[in-house]
Formats: structure tokens, sequence, C-alpha cells
């Protein structure tokens, strides 16, 4: 699979030491370069804590730098320096770039992170200073002809540097201790106090609920630039703290920030095909290969053997076996593009992580303790805003990982969330309506919430109802949604295929909806696909005629339904299918590789079932044998296969033979269906 370097996202770990070179310049250019590094330390502004003390000596000794450096600029006769001169000045151009990025990294990263990190950075701070104490020692002061200021300004600079001592503020030492020692009463099962707690986030200036959620970001990415395990882990736990003081401390916001920094759903943006799975063209959580070297997402390969499938979905290959290998390399490449693309990345087998590190022990009893008060200030709310706050800060945090999911559903929210579906809630508060479905449907991501929702009186009704006839289309792409989630399960599967108000409701939404929307309803419906007896009901509802009027938008999603419900759905499925066949041709040679190897599968199965009235239908797209050899080419192992067989069909129709009798290469078996007791009644 071919990836193109922009798939790469930028790099995460901060450059070393060593990373950093001198620019090889002539003269008054590198002298230059250091005036404008110099003067871009000196603008950038402290920190308030920690490390302030340090931030400000360093910001002020570049101050006295840049006034070197201007005087160099100004002084004609120092056109022209020694080679060691030079070399002095490229040390030194090093050794500047590294205290910007250190102060910038300090800057920009958490502040939390930052508070633990206070003894090592201080060294560097302090490492650096001895670097530049050193260059300023060799620096030949008489050489380059100085004013008499300036030489006694570079003399007192030497000086400065000389005698910098390591610098750890003990009123940052004294809170570090005490966020340690929170964290360790939060272990041992302790309610922090919150007084105590808010005089911390004061002081580290995270004073509302905003720049908590910005908090939380940052210390999710310096996950990233850490190496060794105890670090993350020790992350982790300031993240549950966080969390927890961000709930409890200051009043919930159902507003987020427009901001870069905002994580995107995958309903946001287009999923680069080989990351989806061909099953549920979800992106891929946990990519395997399957004895016939296909890929797929391990949760929804294991329901299609589990369904007592011995076929590989994509081939119909008969499997030699029905071990799973992990796809290691195409799962680092999803992780990486989500990263990119700020979407949340949890394997299936990360159901107790956060950012792939395992949740500690303060981490999960800080969850336990934020969900409690969230269900139990929800219990108490008073009013529809209050609770519509508290809703999203459940939908925020059922929204992170599997303990957070467990959490919010053992500490009993379920029920509670349902009252908020009905249309009185979203009629009056839209949004709210619309927190409570989402939290549902992420609630419902883990395995043992399902079960859970499914079982809760009114869950089901509620979340059909918001689908049906929610407030907002976001809430019925939501509920949509929910119901693909449930629907993963087999035997909730059949539950909900036999209630027409869900196979009505997604079917409307596909029509009127959003693209986000239909996209959403178009995946419940495949997976409803999955049960025989519930594709019967999806024909009677008009479910080709419905997604064919959307193929043109969502061609890969409407083209595997058409997959499957053909497939399935026998000759009732072939009549109606009739008039999409030409628009199968389109896909032929227009699609996406996925939608050309299905429109090729669907048009096969067609084709076999529907007799001679279908071949002549796609024998009348034009050009459709140059198509077909175009694919025989250029298409995917399976596609090249289906087009084979197709293009054996035609041939066999042209000389008037049974099209019906032909071996397909991707099963290597021969259907012997008998035209004459296959009539099909086709449309007029």
């Amino acid at each position: 699979m071919a990836v193109s370097p922009r798939a790469f996202p930028p790099r995460k770990r901060r450059p070393s030491a060593g990373a950093f070179i001198s620019p090889k310049l002539s003269d008054l250019n590198l002298v230059q370069s250091l005036l404008s590094l110099s003067e871009e330390i000196s603008s950038l502004k402290p920190l308030h804590c920690p490390l302030k003390r340090n931030f400000l000596s360093t910001i002020n000794k570049s101050k006295l730098l840049t006034i070197l450096f201007e005087e160099l600029l100004r002084n004609p006769a120092s056109n022209f320096f020694s080679p060691s001169t030079l070399l002095c000045f490229e040390e030194m151009y090093i050794v500047l770039q590294r205290i910007k990025t250190l102060i910038e990294d300090c800057s920009n990263g958490s502040k939390m992170w930052l508070l633990m990190q206070i003894q090592p950075l201080a060294n560097t701070f302090h490492e650096l200073t001895l670097e530049l104490s050193t260059l300023l020692d060799i620096f030949p002061v008489k050489e380059v002809d100085l004013s008499q200021d300036v030489e006694e300004l570079v003399v007192l600079l030497r000086k400065h540097c000389t005698k910098s001592k390591l610098l750890v503020d003990t009123g940052d030492d004294f809170l570090r201790r005490e966020v340690l020692a929170m964290l360790d009463r939060i272990k041992k099962e302790i309610v922090p106090d919150h007084i105590r707690l808010k005089q911390i986030f004061e002081t580290l200036v995270l004073r509302d609920n905003s720049r908590c959620r910005e908090e939380i970001e940052s210390l999710q990415e310096e996950i990233q630039n850490q190496i060794d395990e105890k670090s993350k882990l020790d992350i982790v736990s300031l993240i549950g703290l966080v969390r927890y003081a961000k709930c409890v401390l200051f009043e919930s916001s159902t507003a987020q920030k427009s901001d870069h920094r905002r994580g995107k759903s995958t309903s946001d943006i287009t999923i680069p095909a080989d990351f989806r799975c061909p099953i549920s063209l979800e992106l891929m959580r946990d990519p395997v290969v399957v004895a016939s070297g296909q890929t797929y997402d391990r949760e929804s390969i294991n329901q299609w053997i589990e369904s007592g499938h011995n076929t590989c979905p994509k081939t119909g290959q008969i499997l030699a076996h029905t071990n799973l290998i992990p796809n290691r390399a195409l799962r680092n490449l999803i992780a990486m593009w989500c990263r990119e693309q700020r979407i949340p990345f949890e394997t299936a087998g990360s159901n107790d992580k956060v950012n792939g590190v395992k949740a500690t022990k303060a981490a999960f009893e800080a969850t336990k303790m934020t969900v409690s008060f969230l269900v139990n200030k929800i219990s108490a709310s008073q009013s529809m805003e209050a609770a519509n706050g508290v809703i999203y800060e459940l939908r925020a945090l059922a929204k992170t990982d599997s303990d957070s999911r467990a959490c919010i559903a053992e500490t009993g929210a379920i029920p509670i969330l349902v009252r908020y579906l009905g249309s009185d809630v979203g009629s009056e508060h839209p949004s709210l309506q619309v927190n409570a479905v989402t939290t549902i449907l992420n609630l419902s991501i883990l395995e043992a919430n399902k079960t859970r929702i499914m079982e809760t009186d009114g869950a089901l009704n509620g979340v059909i109802e918001v689908l049906r006839s929610g407030a907002t289309w976001e809430a019925k792409g939501n509920a949509a949604a929910a119901i693909f989630s449930f629907s993963g399960v087999l035997a909730y599967r059949k539950k909900l295929g036999k209630k027409t108000r869900v196979i009505k409701g997604l079917m409307d939404l596909v029509k009127d909806g959003p693209t986000n929307s239909k996209r959403d309803a178009l995946l419940a419906i495949l997976n409803l696909a999955g049960d025989k007896e519930t594709v019967g009901r999806l024909l009677e509802g008009g479910v080709i005629e419905m997604v064919s009027g959307v193929i043109d938008e969502l061609q890969e999603e409407v083209v595997t339904i058409l997959e499957a419900v053909v497939r399935r759905g026998g000759l009732v499925a072939v009549a109606a299918a009739y008039n999409a066949i030409k628009k199968l041709g389109v896909i032929l040679r227009e699609g996406s590789d996925n939608a050309r190897e299905s429109a090729a599968a669907t048009l096969v199965t067609i084709c076999r079932k529907g007799g001679s009235e279908v071949v002549a239908e796609l024998a009348a797209v034009p050009g459709i044998e140059r198509i077909i050899w175009e694919m025989m080419g250029t298409g995917t192992v399976r596609a090249r296969r289906k087009a084979a067989t197709l293009l054996r069909i035609l041939r066999r129709w042209a000389a008037g033979l049974d099209s019906t009798d032909v071996v397909d290469g991707s099963s290597m078996m021969t259907t012997t269906t008998t035209v004459s007791t296959s009539r099909i009644v086709l449309p007029a």
C-alpha cells in the first residue's frame, strides 16, 4: 500500500541537543542571525508558574546579548572576524537555538507536567547558562573593537553566567509535592480537598473549564513525547486529576472553542479507503489478516465468523483456518494518521488504556470520583440548563476511554440519560437531546454497555424516537450511529431488524439528512443487512430504490449495501436492483477501488440470478467490455476476478448461452440456477 509522505504526522518527540546545527553564513549574516535569534528569545513571555525565575533569568541574559550583536552590526570594523571568533558565534547560535526551543516547549506544553519536571528542567536551564558562560569566556572582546559600555556589559554578563547556580524555586517544589500527595490520596480513594485543589489550579493559571480542557489535550500530547513507561503512567494520573478538577471546580460548558487543537470525529473527514474495514466501512481500530490474505477490523470479522460463516467476506473463498493475524504495520499507519487528524485512536486491545497507556490506580479512582460527582449533580439538577452542562461533561468523559465508559454505566447514568431523549426535551432544549443521545452512543462503544443500554427500560425506544423525530440532524445522525453500534451484537441485530420504526427512520435519514448523517444511517443499514430476515423487510421498505438515490454522494457505502442485499435478498432483490444496473456500470468506470469491487460483485450476482434480460441491460451500458477489461488489469484481486466473471457472462449471453452457469474465479463454485424456474418480472 502506497502512503503519501503527507500521511505521516509531524514529529512529536522533541529534538535532542545534537539535533541543532549552526548556519553556514558569512560574517555579518551570522551576526544578523544571532541578533534575530536573541530578539526572539527576548520577546518571549515568561510563565507565571512554575520555573518563572529560570525563565526571567534566561530571557534577561538574551536581552544583554542583543545589545552586543547590535553593536557588532553597527561597527564597520567588525566586517571580518577571525576563525576562532566565527566558531564562537556558531556555537553561540546553537546554544541560543536550544534556549529558544526549551522556553517555547515549556510555554506551550502542559503546566502540570512542567511542575512535575521542575528539577530536570532547572538542570537544563543551568547547563545552558554554563555553556553560554564558556562561550563568553573565550569570546575575544578586544578583537572585535567594542565600545566601552558594551565591553563592560559583556564582562558583567560573563560574571553572571559564571556565578549562576542551579535554581529550583521552593514554592514550585512545594506545589509539586502537594500535587503528588493529592494523587497518592486519590489512590487510597480519599476525595481531594476542593479548596486546596482550586488553589493549586489557580496558581497554575488553570482557572476555567476551557483551560482545563486545553491542559488535558496538552497532557495527552505529552504522552507521545515520552519514551519511558513511568513518565507515561505519571501523565495518565495527572490527566485523571485534571478531569476531576475540571468537573468539580468549574461550571460545565456545552460550547466548544473553535480551536485547531480540538479533536475531530471520523465523520468530519474522509477516511482513506485502505483504513476502512470492508465489512463495516468504519475506520479499523484493530486490523487483522484472515487466511485469504484480506484485512478486516477484528471486531467485524469476529462477528462474521461467529455468525457461522466460513468464507472470506470480500473474496468468497473458503477460509483454510479462522486464525486472525494482527496487521501491525497497517495499525501503526492508522494510528499515525489519526494523530495527525486529531482523531482519538483506541484499539480493541486497549480497553483499559489512555492514549495507549494502561490506566493507573490514581487515574482510575479519579475517574470514579469524577463520574460519581457528575451523576449526583445531574440527579440534583433543578434546571434543564444545568443538566445540559453535566451531560455534556459525561459525553466528553465517555469518549475518552473504556474505564470511563464502564464507570458511567455502573454508576447508573443510563436511566438518567433516557429522560432527556424525548421529543419534548428536543423541542425546548435541542442541545440537551444531542448530548444525551451522543453520551449513549459513546457508552455503547464498550461491549458490556451495549447490553446495559438494551436492557434499560426505555433506552432503545428513546434512541429510536430521536432517530425518527430528533430536533437536529446531529441528534438523528448520532441515534443512527447508536443503532449501528447496538447491531454489532447478533441478537440485537435481529431485534432491531424486526422494528419497522428503525428501518423507516434510517431510510428517512438517508433520503433527507446531510452527508454525515446519511453515512451513519447507511452504516447501520449495512449492519442490519447481515440478517437475512431483515433484508426482506429492507426490500419491502424500498431500500434499493432509496440507496440508489444517493449513490453519487456516497458510492462505497451504497454499493456495499447493494452487494449485501442482492446476495441475501433473492429474486426480489434482483428485480429491485434492475434499475440500478446502469449506475453500477458507471461506478465500474469511475468509482474508487473498493466501490468498483463491490459494484462488480453485485453485478455478478444480479446477472446470475436475473437471466438474459438483466445481462442485456448491462450489455447496453456504453463501453462496458472496455471498462471490464480495464478493471481486469487495474482493479483489486477480487475486483479482477469478478470482472473476469462478468466478461464471461456477457460473452455467453452474446453467444445465446445460459449466463447463469458461469464459474466465478473468486469462489471457484458453479451456480446451477435453471432459467425456466427462475423467471423474474423486471420493471417496465
